[in-house]
């Protein structure tokens, strides 16, 4: 399990290293490979066009004495060249499957990896038995049928143009065609569907073997019976192999398992994150709002006070308005002087309030001695 943890970290680790222009970069470096090879395997091949094309000729020419015509005009000068790149890209095969899954590999798991490996080797082994399959048993075969076929009087002698565009078809289509193996067995991996369930659907794929041999092979029913047979039996085949890469699928299927359970503990852990970043600018604003109505009631109260004034800040003298003139040393000066005038006016009417009046002092002397005299005339 530690093993399988560290691969897919690693995996995870190499995805995320490269973006997408890195890996447009490798795309392209591989694709230059691939051509480079198939470029040079080509030259290799140029000085012996004659004696591919004479191979390739073999099955028409074994069934028929009258040989092939040419009715383009450099068609006898081309098509051989034709059937050297043909040779060309069939030889560079495992080269271009191995730039493809080098391509592939880094996003892979080790398990994976493992079991890519013999898909990629037994791809190429089928592919190459499809061709053989195709040349030494299908082709010598059709034209057979074809010159036992022939009317009376006519001479059945292919053109070779067309004759290299139907061995391509044949051989492209019995190529993939046998890869049928290989794509049951992917089926089966990817959890699609069971080795059992696919089982129960045979009768599907044996009418699907011969629509798509009827839709890959020309229009005769002896390639396409030839195709739609081989292609049953190789999906048997499929099934029956599928039984040895049982513990590498059940691995397969623990990995995208624990794939799933990783990113749902990720958007798990992104929806938390998000909660508690929420949160936060919540009590964020909270707490600007407090702090304003703080600052705006310490900018209304009063900037200092004493028992006669209250001074406060003048929020609406502005300094750089145009109409604001400072004002003069004189009348500074005089500002000063009036309200000196009004403090000591102030003093003064203070003085006098809290002062008592003479005749107040006098009325109060005068109703003391009458009492007095009253009291001296009561005793006597």
């Amino acid at each position: 399990m530690a093993t399988n943890q560290e691969s897919q970290d690693s995996s995870s680790a190499a995805a995320g290293g490269m973006g997408f222009l890195a890996h447009l970069i490798e795309l392209r470096d591989r694709l230059l490979r691939m051509v480079l090879v198939l470029g040079v395997v080509f030259i290799i091949l140029f000085p012996f066009a004659q004696d591919l094309y004479e191979w390739l000729a073999a099955p028409v020419l074994n069934q028929t004495s009258a040989g092939m015509i040419a009715t383009g005009p450099i068609a006898p000068v081309f098509i051989p060249y034709k059937v050297a790149l043909l040779a060309a890209f069939l030889i560079s095969l495992p080269y271009i499957f191995y730039q493809m899954w080098s391509f592939i590999a880094p996003g892979l798991y080790k398990h994976e990896k493992r079991l890519v490996v013999p898909l990629i080797v037994s791809s190429v082994t089928l592919f190459y038995t499809g061709i053989a399959f195709a040349y030494y048993l299908l082709l010598p075969m059709i034209f057979k049928v074809v010159q036992a076929m022939t009317p009376e009087g006519v001479a059945a002698m292919p053109d070779i143009s067309a004759y290299l565009d139907f061995v391509m078809m044949i051989f492209i289509a019995f190529g993939f065609g046998f890869e049928m193996p290989i794509a049951t067995i992917l089926i089966i991996s990817t959890g699609m569907i069971s080795a059992k369930e696919l089982g129960k659907k045979r009768p599907y794929v044996v009418v699907g073997a011969f629509v798509i041999g009827m839709l890959l092979t020309p229009p005769d029913i002896i390639s396409q019976i030839m195709l739609a047979i081989p292609m049953w039996l190789l999906f048997e085949l499929g099934l029956f192999l599928s039984r040895f890469f049982k513990q590498e699928l059940k691995a397969a299927g623990k990995a995208r398992e624990e794939v799933d359970r990783l990113e749902r503990d990720k958007m798990d852990k992104e929806d938390a994150d998000a909660a508690k970043l929420a949160a936060g600018s919540s009590v964020a604003a909270a707490t600007a709002a407090a702090a304003t109505s703080s600052d705006s009631s310490a900018d209304d109260a009063p900037m200092w006070e004493d028992d006669k004034y209250t001074y406060e800040d003048d929020n609406d003298v502005n300094l750089d308005d145009e109409d604001y003139v400072p004002l003069t040393e004189e009348e500074m000066d005089a500002e000063l002087d009036r309200i000196e005038a009004e403090e000591a006016e102030q003093d003064a009417r203070d003085r006098n309030t809290s002062k008592p009046s003479p005749s107040a002092d006098e009325g109060n002397a005068d109703a003391d001695s009458s009492q007095n005299n009253n009291k001296d005339t009561k005793s006597k």
